[in-house]
């Protein structure tokens, strides 16, 4: 999970604490922001996030985004 965290503050580095944090529900991050965040996902973790993939609940926290590439 920490390269997700890394990726997440490369792209967003003005966001403080991760945990807890909603970052779709509480527009931490912008659509911008959430396809560039997508993108390197896809290049790190070397897995394609499909467009049904991309909902609020998969990408609002680190653990989610974790879970969902599991899941991949």
């Amino acid at each position: 999970m920490e390269q997700i965290v890394q990726i997440i503050r490369e792209i967003c580095p003005t966001i403080g604490e991760l945990e807890g944090v909603k970052l779709v529900t509480d527009k931490i991050i912008d659509s911008v922001e959430l396809v560039q965040i997508i993108s390197d996902l896809e290049e790190a973790f070397q897995v394609e996030i499909d467009m049904e993939d991309i909902v609020p609940e998969n990408f609002d926290t680190v653990e989610a985004i974790w879970k969902l590439i599991q899941q991949l």
